[in-house]
């Protein structure tokens, strides 16, 4: 047979006798280079011996090394690497075997090198390839040079392997001494580490709730302190720890911000609020001064009592405008009312002398004094306003000649007082009046006034005179360069009607303001000349005005109806923001609607007022109704902080809050910001509670992917080496499962990819490992077959059927057992056609199974192997190791078995087991 003749002429060196093959060995010449090829060969021989024989042939430690990639597990190879390396055995020289054991990656050989060498650099070569601590603390400890040992030992850096060395390192005293102190500095750090890190922690606490407090005069100072606290530690600092200084600080700066920004805000305030008051003071003492000049005066003319309603309706314009944005100061504002009460008086007064001025004037005439006292009676003229002209003469019509000498010599030396108090302000016209009335009244009863009170007149009045001169002095120039500014205003042609009007108005006013000082009449004329020109010019343009003043005023009556309507019927929901804008959006409304005809300006503007009074109550109603309802939010969110819920749900209420909040709209400015302060605290600790979840969240799933990356690494490196270390594989499978789910993402999804092509790759490993398996259990069954064909072949040539014994050593399992008493019963009950039938099959099956071609002549076998396959695996998973080992126990079965036919078939099936014995490459 060929497998018989193929042994008998093969080399020694291959026979199967292990003895042999180590006799056989001190033939070979290692100095040939086909004999070393076969000593390397036989240096991985199964047998120990022959190992050992051919090791000892090999000195070449470099050989040896590419010979160890395959068969590290082999000991006699460690063996002789070590004493070639070590310099216990051959000839090579130091710096050849430190290039090689730098090249080793085989930490048990590089621990022996270590221990083992028999030089130090050697040793040291060998230590310095490696990394495992475990190996590091056995060279500390158990090493014979004090170098390697204290090399070793200052490599080992964790506290588990200082404590080793401390406790272990029993040879050297040294190294358990440095380990003790190293051990002991490592504990130190760790511990002041803690306290930094508690000291760390506190600080970021009391941080974090200085952030959530309200602001204080003393609140900036501490966040400095506090940050200056943390300076000091912040190289300590982690990543989330950093993360929550820089937002408590950004919340310590926001609530500093916004502190600034208010004081900005109500200094801005205050600053047009003393502006005001200033405007107002000054719009009040112009009034009053105007006033008084009418009660020191010697006649009231309709001149003055039409300057006097010019300048109340300006400054009411002026102080509504005013109160619009600020109100006024309650002595001021009493200051004003006070004024207003005087200047009804005044014009009161007037509208009744003007009622009853030819009833009077009749009086005069038909010198009935009864009724024309009655008249003056009736008009009410107020005590010590001046006179008109008609008044007067009926006033000295009903004087009486016997009037008190006493009486009207105190009554004009309390004038002589007013009149020098008017001097020493420089109220010149109030001071001229004044003076021209007691002159007239010293002049009519020349001894009434007693002569020091005579001489007080006569310098008073030389003192009223000094100051015409001073202001004619002052105004005759003034006049000149008014005159000519308006004959120049006058001549012009491009300018704007609105800036000619301008211009004309501040001349005019100016001129006036000069009163009588420097009057002169050509002057006067020229003056009067060229504003009656510019007068003509302007007619057109004043007709415009007025009809736009009338649209304003119409639209501006039209405004407060639709106002009235609103605070009428107010929505019950009114938004606060919404009345706020529809306030200010009138009240800019308003002044755009600008200017309207003096006579409806003020009982207009009067009842703007009122109704913006009215509207801000409503606004301020509809605030606080805000206020009570954020404050009832407020407390839901601290019974929702405090109540047992999961993070993200306790958020999502909290959003809901949130909307709910802002659909409220906004309290009262002085309540808005604390109680938004107070619920933004709140929902702050939710969302940080919530983020502090997710980030819990995060870090598990991130310990879980790295998990993942971890068994994923470690099985990407193992490759097993026989089919039994499967449950290797289903451990890791079940490891996987236990850190399932997965957070989705792209490196889930590349891990997954990645595991499932490993575990898919593991799994047809292991399959051809365990068919490699089989095949080789099948070689060492091949002599039990040999034996049966041989008892075949003697029974077909007429002798008896013979029973063949099963091998002792190895022992057959229950299978191949059962297999190989159905060939010895086959012998005496088969026949060989149906052997060789069943053989054929066997060997397409088995050309299915190893993954061959299958002959022309073999697809009907083909197709009916297929269909049994299928219906006998149907409902189970049967794997072609197992598969292959039924396939084998047929063969062994089937009998008995011609020779002829056994000679064709046979190589067709070893080369199919040769292939399904491969071995998978690592």
């Amino acid at each position: 047979m060929p497998g018989l003749l193929r042994r008998l002429f093969a080399p020694r060196w291959k026979h199967p006798d292990p003895e042999v093959r180590r006799q056989a060995v001190s033939r070979l010449d290692p100095s040939s280079d086909d004999q070393r090829r076969t000593l390397e060969r036989l240096a991985l021989d199964p047998d120990p011996g022959v190992r050992l024989a051919a090791l000892e042939a090999l000195d070449d430690p470099e050989a040896l090394l590419m010979l160890s990639e395959p068969a590290v597990t082999s000991p006699e190879l460690r063996q002789r690497l070590v004493s070639l390396l070590a310099g216990r055995c051959g000839h090579h020289d130091l710096p050849a075997r430190i290039a090689l054991v730098e090249r080793l990656e085989d930490r048990a050989l590089l621990n022996e090198l270590a221990l083992q060498g028999d030089n130090q650099q050697l040793r040291l070569a060998a230590l310095a390839r490696l990394d495992a601590e475990e190996d590091l603390v056995r060279q500390a400890c158990d090493n014979g040079i004090a170098a390697v040992r204290h090399a070793a030992a200052a490599r080992v850096e964790s506290e588990a392997g200082l404590a080793r060395l401390a406790r272990e390192a029993r040879r050297d005293r040294q190294v358990a001494r440095q380990a003790r102190e190293r051990l002991n500095r490592r504990r130190a750090d760790a511990a002041s580490l803690a306290a930094a890190r508690a000291e760390r922690e506190a600080l970021l606490e009391t941080l974090e709730r200085h952030a959530q407090g309200p602001w204080e005069p003393l609140y900036a100072g501490r966040l400095r302190h506090l940050m200056r606290e943390w300076a000091k530690l912040r190289d300590l600092a982690d990543a989330r720890q950093e993360r929550r200084y820089q937002d408590a600080c950004q919340r310590c700066r926001k609530i500093l911000g916004d502190h600034e920004a208010q004081e900005h805000a109500r200094d801005a305030d205050l600053r047009r609020r003393e502006d005001a008051n200033q405007t107002r003071e000054s719009l009040v003492e112009a009034l009053e001064e105007s006033l008084e000049g009418l009660h020191q005066g010697e006649r009231l003319t309709d001149q003055d009592i039409a300057s006097l309603r010019a300048q109340k309706r300006l400054m009411a314009s002026r102080w509504q405008a005013l109160s619009d944005q600020h109100l006024a100061d309650e002595a001021l504002r009493r200051r004003y009312d006070a004024a207003l009460a005087e200047y009804e008086r005044i014009v009161q007064a007037r509208v009744r002398l003007d009622e009853r001025a030819e009833a009077i004037e009749q009086a005069l005439a038909d010198g009935d004094d009864e009724r024309l006292g009655a008249l003056i009676d009736a008009c009410g003229w107020p005590a010590r306003l001046a006179p008109t002209q008609l008044l007067a003469r009926a006033r000295a019509r009903l004087a009486q000649d016997d009037d008190e000498p006493q009486a009207q010599q105190a009554r004009l030396v309390e004038a002589l007082d007013q009149l020098e108090a008017l001097l020493e302000r420089g109220a010149f016209k109030g001071a001229s009046r004044l003076h021209q009335r007691l002159r007239q009244q010293a002049e009519r009863r020349p001894g009434l006034l007693p002569p020091t009170e005579q001489a007080r007149l006569k310098r008073l009045a030389a003192r009223l005179a000094e100051l015409r001169d001073w202001r004619g002095f002052v105004a005759g120039p003034k006049r000149d360069q008014l005159s000519q500014a308006i004959e120049a205003l006058a001549e012009q042609n491009e300018t704007t009607e609105a800036e000619l009007d301008r211009r004309h108005r501040r001349l005019v006013k100016e001129w006036k303001a000069l009163g009588d000082a420097a009057a002169n009449r050509e002057l006067s004329a020229r003056f009067r000349a060229a504003s009656d020109r510019i007068k003509a010019r302007l007619a057109p343009w004043h007709e415009r005005q007025q009809a736009e003043r009338q649209r304003h005023l119409e639209a501006r009556q039209a405004l407060c109806e639709q106002l009235e309507t609103l605070l009428e019927q107010p929505a019950d929901r009114a938004d606060p923001d919404g009345l706020r804008r529809i306030r200010d959006r009138a009240r800019e409304q308003w002044r755009r609607l600008a200017p309207v005809p003096r006579e409806q300006a003020e009982p207009t503007g009067r009842r703007f007022g009122r109704i913006l009074h009215k509207l801000q109550a409503l606004i301020d109603r509809r605030a606080r109704e805000i206020a009570e309802a954020k404050r009832a939010l407020i407390d839901e969110t601290r019974e929702l902080l405090a109540r047992d819920l999961p993070p993200g749900q306790r958020a999502d209420q909290a959003k809901a809050l949130q909307r709910r909040w802002r659909d409220l709209g906004r309290a009262p400015k002085g309540e808005e910001q604390a109680l938004w302060r107070e619920f933004r605290g709140l929902c702050d600790e939710i969302f940080s509670s919530r983020d502090a979840a997710r980030d819990d969240r995060a870090h598990r799933q991130r310990a879980r992917l790295d998990a993942m990356q971890a068994l994923i690494d470690r099985m990407d490196a193992w490759h097993p080496a026989r089919s039994r270390e499967g449950d290797v594989l289903d451990e890791a499978l079940r490891e996987a499962s236990a850190l399932e789910p997965l957070p989705s993402g792209r490196r889930t999804e590349g891990m997954r990819r990645r595991w499932s092509g490993i575990v898919r790759a593991r799994r047809e490993r292991l399959e051809r490992l365990a068919l490699a398996e089989e095949a080789h259990r099948w070689q060492a069954m091949r002599p039990l077959l040999t034996a049966h064909l041989q008892a075949d072949a003697r029974c077909l040539a007429g002798g008896p059927a013979e029973k063949v014994d099963p091998p002792r050593d190895p022992a057959l399992p229950a299978e191949l057992r059962r297999a190989h008493e159905a060939r010895n019963a086959a012998r005496q009950a088969g026949t060989p056609a149906d052997a060789e039938e069943k053989l054929a099959r066997l060997r397409a099956h088995l050309s299915l199974l190893a993954g061959g071609r299958v002959q022309q002549r073999d697809d009907p076998l083909r197709l009916a192997i297929q269909v049994e396959r299928l219906n006998e695996n149907m409902g189970q998973t049967v794997s072609r190791a197992d598969e292959l080992h039924q396939l084998l126990g047929e063969l062994l079965a089937n009998g008995p078995m011609p020779p002829p036919a056994w000679e064709r078939e046979v190589g067709e099936l070893d080369r199919m087991l040769a292939v399904l014995a491969e071995r998978p490459p690592t």
